[in-house]
């Protein structure tokens, strides 16, 4: 069994607690409608090059990231320094992720935020809704055509977007032919973990104009960014170069080219 099918998993279990906990009909009652315009998906669209910032503590490839974790603090740092958006892990086992992060992060900042977690179930778009995020993640390893096709109608109706991840040219179809507004290609292999930033410029071209597309993961220097940018992608998701960071404000600054 690979990693990303061990979390999926382990997820669908941790789901159906919660579903006893807190039935759909209860937390569908918390979440309102309407679209109010896809702050994520006009966010990355309003930068030339646009950055979603993660914040994470943990990841099963590196264990612990960041041993002091001043989530809101980071998400404010963030913000200033001109992200676009905000990624929250809320993976609780793998990457040592909380709902009550994102809950927090998203009373502090006014950008968007991604809920980063392994949806498996319906009932984890209404979540994110509850929660405060403006998107959420959908793995196309993980989901079925339909479940995916799903999924992604759900998030649209109640005001989500969502962020379709590939990591082959057949994910790629398959997230186009679900409706995907959003696709990001992730340039780690999961199975290996080895990272090939070429993934995206390679993918980029299966992609149309005029869906949205976002680098993931492998991401650290200034050079991935002006390359990335030459290939036409609208955003990438940098993660572990920020989090190690002492100075965050300046990382992504650095990145972004800003001064």
């Amino acid at each position: 069994m690979n990693l990303l099918r061990e979390i999926a998993d382990r997820t669908k279990a941790r789901i159906e607690a919660r579903k006893k906990a807190v039935p759909l009909e209860r937390l569908m009652e918390t979440v309102q409608g309407g679209t109010r315009g896809f702050p994520f998906e006009t966010a990355l669209r309003a930068q030339d090059m646009a950055f979603i910032c993660e914040i994470k503590k943990a990841s099963p490839s590196k264990g612990v990231i960041a041993h002091e974790f001043p989530y809101v603090g980071i998400a404010r740092d963030y913000e200033a320094a001109g992200a676009a958006a905000i990624s929250v892990l809320t993976e609780p086992h793998y990457f040592q992720g909380d709902d009550r992060y994102l809950r927090e992060i998203a009373d502090a900042v006014s950008i968007p935020i991604l809920r980063k977690d392994f949806t498996v179930d319906g009932y984890m778009i209404y979540e994110a809704k509850a929660l405060g995020a403006s998107a959420v993640l959908l793995i196309c390893a993980i989901l079925e055509p339909e479940s995916l096709a799903e999924y992604i109608g759900l998030a649209h109706r109640i005001g989500l977007s969502a962020l379709v991840e590939a990591h082959d040219a057949d994910e790629v179809q398959t997230a186009l032919s679900a409706g995907a507004r959003i696709i990001g290609v992730n340039n780690r292999d999961l199975k290996t973990f080895a990272v090939d930033t070429g993934n995206s410029i390679r993918f980029r071209k299966l992609v149309p104009d005029g869906v949205l597309f976002v680098s993931e993961s492998g991401i650290q220097t200034r050079e991935d960014i002006k390359v990335l940018r030459q290939n036409k992608v609208d955003a990438v998701l940098v993660g572990e170069t920020l989090m190690r960071a002492p100075d965050k404000k300046a990382a992504l600054a650095g990145l972004r080219g800003a001064t």
